[in-house]
């Protein structure tokens, strides 16, 4: 019962993208990327946070950024609302539509200062832990952690999702996430 169980779930989970594909448009192709934003991991973590960093007054590198992604990547923005958790699921033009004037009003600067990396072959899951800031040496503003989901295609490396949690009061950065 339990391998057809799977089987099921096997036949739905491929079924169900082959559906929602043709009832929409395929998200376009990521503009081609920087060589030294995809070779390495460390490269991919470094341009993850310099394309959405920068002063008041300066456009992100919204272009550069979503050469980092596959099609159609997911970012979930995890927060509380009336006490439960709350998960804003979005894709990049979303993501870009909610936080772009914001960041470019006040200034927004985020830096990993812990990273966490597990990986198998070709898949790397990465907890990377930042502060943030609205100047580049002001005052921190708060920290949390990104889990960021990757792949290697032979040729470079691709975001495939990325979830984050700010930290809380009721929800401190455990130490083995902390430098």
């Amino acid at each position: 019962m339990r391998f057809y169980s799977r089987q099921c779930a096997l036949l739905c989970a491929l079924a169900v993208p082959a559906f929602a594909t043709a009832q929409s448009p395929p998200p376009p192709p990521p503009p081609p990327a920087r060589t030294e934003d995809v070779a390495t991991m460390d490269g991919m973590l470094r341009a993850f946070y310099e394309v959405i960093s920068g002063p008041a007054g300066q456009p992100r590198q919204w272009r550069r950024d979503s050469s980092l992604y596959i099609p159609g990547v997911r970012f979930v923005a995890m927060s509380v609302g009336e006490g439960r958790p709350v998960a804003a699921v979005m894709d990049h033009a979303e993501f870009v539509r909610r936080v772009d004037a914001g960041f470019v009003r006040q200034g927004f600067f985020e830096r990993e200062i812990h990273r966490v990396v597990r990986r198998f072959g070709n898949i790397a899951h990465v907890f990377s832990t930042y502060e943030f800031r609205t100047t580049d040496t002001g005052p921190v503003q708060g920290r949390g952690v990104n889990s960021i989901e990757l792949f290697w295609d032979g040729r470079r490396w691709w975001i495939a999702g990325a979830i984050w949690d700010d930290e809380r009061p009721d929800n401190p950065i455990p130490p083995e996430l902390l430098p």
